[in-house]
């Protein structure tokens, strides 16, 4: 095998490569005679036939599968003899292959960049920190309250609705005079000012009596989810059945042994304990951004455009799918088209490189993913899911790949664990609001490393819910459609059309 080096520019390489004949037909020859001690041909014993009649017959079917064979063994010896360290597969184009002549090929390869992982010591970062207010600990336990409050009718004939009242309502929904899917509801119970149904829906139910009809027109939003009804105006004829008020709830231990809790003092306990896993969460995640945006200030380094180009094409899809779901956020909404794609491409490209300087680093500290690792991964999965734990643990059990899945994202955390155990850490306390304050550049999640998403914690105002769910133990497991697989996520309640 001949090999000349036509091109080496940067992290791109080009090698043309010469097979010899005699070198082919070798493996030709090898691949007939595997083939002759089998066949079976009219007159002959099993490998008595005669070569010339073989090669007649299966010689032009062979030389395709040896010509594969020949050319991979060649581009690996490429890279061995050259010591390369690929970024993908390299391109091949084979430029001349006739019988009884050698055989040639190019091939182009972008090979990954030489990384000196430099002393970490010297990179100081901040770990904002927030304790929890009493306030969120009071709020979410309203949460809970407010979920069990029973409700009871109103027997007083000349009450009106107002905001905080359940109605019972039947509704039929039209557009231009004609009933839609979804647009008809019996007996169905309306919290006035739960904002669940469609805007100025339940505004023109306030002041409403038992036994009232009404005509509420509104406007569907330009991006509802049922594109038929997106921007449309409808008009639902509502009878109120009955108007029911809240019961007041005792909150106090008994209260508390109602949702799991042993007393109202350890319910308390255990929702301040998930608004400060989730504190922490955002502290770590805003901890990693820094640390991720120091590494990126402090290595200059080549990237391979062919990863670069596929990390690219992977935000591109999620950017169509979102644009197609309507759900893309304002930044996405305000922003050129052709100026996001320049966006991306730098937020490609800075995944690509942390990625790789992150795999460097790991390597170089024999970072490793254990089965040990990846058992906590899925505890902490199953933690997410108070009550519902068993069902976790039987979803990975059975589903090899979701296990596997973890591996990435575990291991880059291995990595930042052990990159920030070499940096200065400098803790300090802020308030709740600087805690979850990310700027611009974040909320468009710019800044993400390759295993990772968007490096921002959840919305801050969904804190109060999420811990009084969890300290409630109600999330059920449903089956997501969309993935095709059992995941775990709190139940929700069906809406009709009208409901957002």
């Amino acid at each position: 095998m001949k090999v000349t080096e036509q091109k080496a520019e940067g992290l791109k390489k080009k090698y043309q490569v010469v097979i010899e004949n005699k070198d082919f037909e070798a493996k030709v020859e090898k691949k007939l005679n595997e083939i002759a001690k089998n066949v079976k041909l009219p007159g002959f014993r099993p490998g008595k036939a005669p070569k010339e009649m073989l090669k007649q017959k299966y010689r032009a079917s062979v030389m395709g599968e040896a010509l594969d064979e020949a050319v991979r063994e060649a581009a690996d010896e490429v890279v061995s003899r050259n010591k390369l360290k690929l970024a993908l597969r390299p391109n091949i184009s084979i430029t001349s292959f006739d019988d009884g002549k050698d055989i040639e090929f190019d091939m182009e390869a972008e090979v990954l960049p030489e990384i000196k992982v430099g002393d970490f010591s010297a990179v100081s970062v901040e770990k904002l920190m927030a304790e929890v207010p009493e306030s969120e600990v009071e709020k979410a336990l309203q949460y809970i309250v407010s979920s069990r409050r029973e409700t009871v009718k109103v027997e007083d004939a000349a009450r009106r609705a107002k905001k905080g009242d359940t109605l019972v309502i039947d509704f039929v929904g039209t557009v231009n005079g004609e009933e839609f899917k979804g647009g008809k509801g019996n007996d169905y119970p309306l919290e006035l000012g739960s904002n669940t149904f469609i805007p100025g829906f339940e505004d023109q139910l306030e002041n409403a009596a038992a036994g009232d009809k009404i005509d509420v027109k509104v406007k569907f939003p330009d991006n509802y989810h049922a594109k038929d009804l997106a921007g449309k105006d409808a008009v639902f004829a509502v009878t109120v059945k009955e108007i029911r008020e809240p019961k007041e709830v005792e909150v106090n231990d008994e209260f508390a042994k109602t949702v799991g809790a042993e007393s109202l003092d350890a319910l308390k306990d255990s929702i301040r304990n998930r608004i400060k896993a989730d504190y922490e969460n955002a502290s770590r995640l805003k901890l990693k951004r820094a640390l991720l945006d120091k590494l990126d200030e402090a290595y200059d380094f080549a990237v391979p455009e062919s990863l670069v180009d596929e990390e690219f094409k992977s935000i591109e899809a999620q950017y169509k799918r979102a644009k197609e779901l309507n759900q893309l956020d304002e930044h996405e909404k305000s922003t050129p088209e052709n100026e996001l794609m320049e966006e991306y491409k730098k937020i490609a490209s800075r995944r690509v490189k942390l990625g790789l300087l992150l795999s460097e680093a790991g390597a170089e500290a024999k970072v490793t993913v254990t089965a040990d690792d990846l058992n906590k991964a899925i505890m902490n999965e199953a933690k997410k899911y108070p009550g519902q734990e068993k069902t976790v643990f039987d979803f990975y059990l059975k589903n090899a790949k979701a296990v596997e899945a973890l591996r990435a994202p575990v291991f880059e955390e291995k990595i930042i664990d052990y990159v920030l155990g070499k940096c200065k850490v400098e803790e300090k306390i802020v308030s709740v609001e600087e805690l979850y304050a990310f700027d611009d550049d974040a909320k468009s999640a710019k800044k993400e490393s390759k295993a990772g998403k968007a490096e921002k914690p959840a919305k801050k105002e969904n804190k109060a819910a999420k811990a009084a769910d969890a300290a409630e133990k109600k999330p059920a497991v449903q089956k997501d459609d969309k993935a095709g697989k059992e995941t775990a996520k709190p139940a929700k309640k069906k809406k009709a059309a009208a409901a957002e």
